[in-house]
This record gives C-alpha cells, sequence and structure tokens, in this order.
C-alpha cells in the first residue's frame, strides 16, 4: 500500500472512531442499568415509592407508571436510561443525609423524564457528528491535496469541536432537570434545602478528588456551585423551604439507610459507624446485616430480635429474622416469622417470595402446594423477580409438572437477559401445555422475542468479526 493508500485509510479510521465516541457518549447513561447488579429489597422499594409519589404527581406522571430502581453501586449517582424508570445507586443512599436529599435528586430525574431528555439525547449527537463528518471530509480532502499537517489539525479541530458541542448540549438539559426538578419540589410542597445540600456533597467530593472546579465547559453537568446558585433562590422564597419532612418518613429513610450500609458496606466499617454501645433502630439494623453477612448467625438473630421485641409484629423485621435462619440452615424455623411477614405485608411480594423459598428448602413435600400457592401470588404482583420464578420452577419441577417448569425457566432466563436459553425452555413449555391457554401464549411470546435477541445477537457477533476495509 502506497503512503497516500495508508493516510487515506488512516482517514477513515479517524471517522469511525469520533462517531463511535460520541455515540457512546450520547448512550453513557443507559450503559450502567444493564451493567450494576438491581438490588431488591420490599421496605426499601417502599419506602422509595412514598418518597416519590407526591414528586411524581407533581410532575404530572402516574405513580404506578414510574419505577425507582436501586442499583448495587458505590457512586453517588441516580440516571434515567429511556422510559419512566428513575435508577439510584445504593452509594447515593448511604451517603444521604436525611430523606429530603433524596427526593431532590428523584425530582431533578423527573425532569429528565418529563423533558424526553433521552429521546431528546439524539439531537445531541447528530450535531456532533454532523460537525466531525465535515471537518474529517475536509482533513481527508486537505491530506489527499498534499497538506497532511494542515488536514489532521482539521480533523482534531473538529474533534474538538464536536465534544464541545455536545457538551453544551448536556449541559442544558441538566439545567432543564434542575429546574423541572425544582418546580416539581414546589408543587409537591417539599423543601429545597436537601436538592441545595446535595450539590453541596457533589461539590465536596470532587474537591476531595481534585476534580477542577474553574471549567464549566468541559463538563456534562454544570458547575455544582452555578446549580446552587441557580436555584438557591428559588428555593430560599418557596414556602416549603422551612418545612420539616414527616417524621415517620424521616425515620422509615434512616432505617433502610442502614439496613443498605449493613447490606453493601464493609462490615469493619459498619461496626465501626454503628458500634454496640448505639442502640437505636437504625444501629441494631445495619449490625444485624452485618453480622449476618459475616457467617454470626447468633449475633445476627439477637440484634433482629431486639427490633422485633420493640416493634413487634413488624413485617420487615419478620422478614429479617426469616432470612438469617434461612441461609444459616434452618428454614423449617424460619416458617413461623416468615409466614406472619406475609401476613402482615400481603402486598410485598418479595417477602412473599423468600418464604417460598423457606417452604421449599424444607424438603418436605407436605409444604410445596403452600409454596407452589405463594409462588404464583408473588408472580402475578412482580414477575420481574427471576428469584420468584426459579423457586416456582423448582415447585413445579418436583410436582412433575415439566411443561410449566420449563415455562418458569423461561420467564427467569427472559428477565436476567440469557436469550439463548430462554428459547428452549420455552419451545419445550410449548411442547407440553395445551394450544391457545394464557401459559402456552406466554411461552410462545417468551420464545418469539428470546428467537429475535438470539438472531441480533448473531448479527452482531458477525459485525464485530468483520476487519475494517473488507
Amino acid at each position: 500500500m502506497t503512503e497516500a493508500g495508508r493516510t487515506k485509510r488512516g482517514a477513515g479510521w479517524w471517522l469511525v472512531r469520533l462517531v463511535m465516541l460520541v455515540a457512546a457518549t450520547g448512550f453513557a447513561f443507559a450503559r450502567p442499568a444493564a451493567a450494576q447488579s438491581v438490588l431488591r429489597d420490599a421496605e426499601t422499594e417502599a419506602l422509595l415509592n412514598d418518597l416519590a409519589r407526591p414528586l411524581i404527581q407533581a410532575a404530572g406522571l402516574q405513580p404506578g407508571n414510574v419505577r425507582i430502581v436501586l442499583l448495587y453501586d458505590r457512586d453517588i449517582n441516580a440516571f434515567v436510561a429511556g422510559g419512566q424508570i428513575v435508577y439510584l445507586h445504593s452509594g447515593l443512599l448511604t451517603s444521604a443525609e436525611n430523606a429530603n436529599e433524596v427526593q431532590g435528586v428523584i425530582a431533578h430525574e423527573l425532569g429528565h423524564i418529563t423533558g424526553g431528555h433521552i429521546i431528546r439525547m439524539q439531537e445531541g449527537v447528530r450535531q456532533a457528528t454532523g460537525i466531525m463528518i465535515l471537518s474529517l471530509l475536509l482533513g481527508a480532502a486537505a491530506i489527499a491535496a498534499g497538506a497532511g499537517e494542515a488536514g489532521m489539525a482539521a480533523m482534531a479541530a473538529g474533534q474538538q469541536a464536536a465534544l464541545g458541542t455536545f457538551l453544551s448540549f448536556s449541559r442544558v438539559q441538566e439545567n432543564s432537570a434542575d429546574q423541572a426538578g425544582a418546580t416539581y419540589l414546589t408543587r409537591a410542597g417539599i423543601s429545597g434545602r436537601g436538592s441545595l445540600a446535595f450539590f453541596r456533597r457533589l461539590a465536596n467530593l470532587e474537591f476531595r478528588l481534585n476534580i477542577p472546579q474553574d471549567n464549566g465547559y468541559a463538563r456534562t453537568h454544570p458547575l455544582n456551585a452555578e446549580r446552587i446558585d441557580r436555584l438557591q433562590g428559588t428555593y430560599e422564597n418557596d414556602p416549603a423551604w422551612n418545612r420539616p419532612t414527616d417524621p415517620a418518613l424521616e425515620a422509615r429513610f434512616q432505617r433502610v439507610r442502614a439496613k443498605l450500609v449493613g447490606y453493601v458496606d464493609n462490615p469493619q466499617r459498619v461496626l465501626s459507624l454503628y458500634p454496640a454501645s448505639n442502640r437505636s433502630v437504625p444501629a441494631r439494623y445495619a449490625r444485624a446485616y452485618a453480622y449476618h453477612r459475616t457467617a454470626h448467625p447468633d449475633e445476627a438473630l439477637a440484634e433482629a430480635q431486639s427490633l422485633l421485641r420493640d416493634q413487634p409484629h413488624d413485617p420487615y423485621f419478620l422478614e429479617l429474622i426469616g432470612q438469617i435462619q434461612l441461609e444459616s440452615g434452618h428454614p423449617q424455623e424460619a416458617l413461623t416469622v416468615l409466614r406472619e411477614a406475609v401476613q402482615r405485608a400481603p402486598d410485598q411480594p418479595l417477602i412473599a417470595a423468600l418464604f417460598g423459598h423457606a417452604l421449599i428448602a424444607t424438603e418436605d413435600p407436605a409444604n410445596f402446594a403452600e409454596a407452589k400457592r405463594v409462588l404464583r401470588v408473588a408472580v402475578q404482583r412482580d414477575n420481574s423477580n427471576p428469584f420468584a420464578w426459579y423457586q416456582l420452577g423448582i415447585v413445579y419441577d418436583r410436582e412433575g409438572d415439566r411443561p410449566r417448569a420449563a415455562l418458569a425457566t423461561a420467564e427467569r432466563y427472559s428477565l436476567t437477559n440469557q436469550p439463548q436459553l430462554a428459547l428452549p425452555n420455552a419451545e419445550q413449555a410449548m411442547m407440553g401445555l395445551q394450544v391457545g391457554t394464557p401459559d402456552w401464549l406466554r411461552a410462545q411470546d417468551i420464545a418469539m422475542t428470546a428467537r429475535a435477541a438470539v438472531q441480533r445477537n448473531r448479527r452482531s457477533n458477525r459485525d464485530q468479526q468483520r476487519q475494517p476495509g473488507q
């Protein structure tokens, strides 16, 4: 290949790489949802729904259509990635001082949803891509004419201009979400103190990490100091500025926050944050989870039982005791407390799924009928729980109902994004189920969706294996 040929091919590579760069930047918000683990907990989800409900209504949305999803990630972050779903990182909840801070974040993310920002992100990508392509064409033309340095300079300038255009577009969206979030807090009668406190927390974190605060043009988000200045007057003039959070809601938040710390943080740090001398509800809750994670069931049970003595019949304390007993190898002992937990919180399918698991774990066939009944109700109320489908599949298999065991397995693999495994199980279920029944139709839907996904994956793999220029 001649030098000119190599130069032209190099220009083509610039085009491919830069277009991919902008596209990747545009979809950065969507990537974490698939890569991170979703944390499911009945008490936490109930709290987040109650924190968000007035804000969702203030945004003109229906609470039943908006989901708040918690991801296991230590970073202090939240985002939306299409649809009416707000993703919160576990690090955000564990670092928040109070419920009002979390409400401020949720209000901001709702601003992204109502503004259609994920869809409109494509506009920013197109603008940036257009600038890059034009600069690449001009640069390639200059290179072909023998002005190699000028051509490469044009390409580099185009890349910088394209990135600046996209970053500016992103900052505009963030400002829009800030203003919308402030509006929703006002409509809901919720103070903006938490929102400002959260931005200050981010500013302090960036300071500790030595992130420059003198160039707002090189960021996807405005500088936190600018956001505070822009919002402070609005919040301070709001009648809700001095309105405290409902004490019961705040107490629930502190419980959930400590529970989450106990579950995700280093056990030694948990015991340092919540020493044995601290007998508050949040402290005992955190220690119970820390002890359970480090295989100290006696200590974990002692903390959990002390909580239940103070608040008898609390479904979440009952759930914790049952979980400790079950996961410590005593499923029979867990049945009583988990059965009561289900009775006390009949609208919590996650607790029902745990109870169903305990019934199966006893290995007593006499418990299987109750397990099937409990788990069927659980998946009817929350069909997005792979664990519940897995347990239900076990029951069907023990009963010899192979088609429905295959259908439950197909549901599980479909939810965990494993279409190559969902497809054969759905097809197996269809072969054993009566044609036209609801279960058969559901298996057909899973099979069709999984087959299409498998074909897409194959095409994508083939495209990745092709070499550029071939």
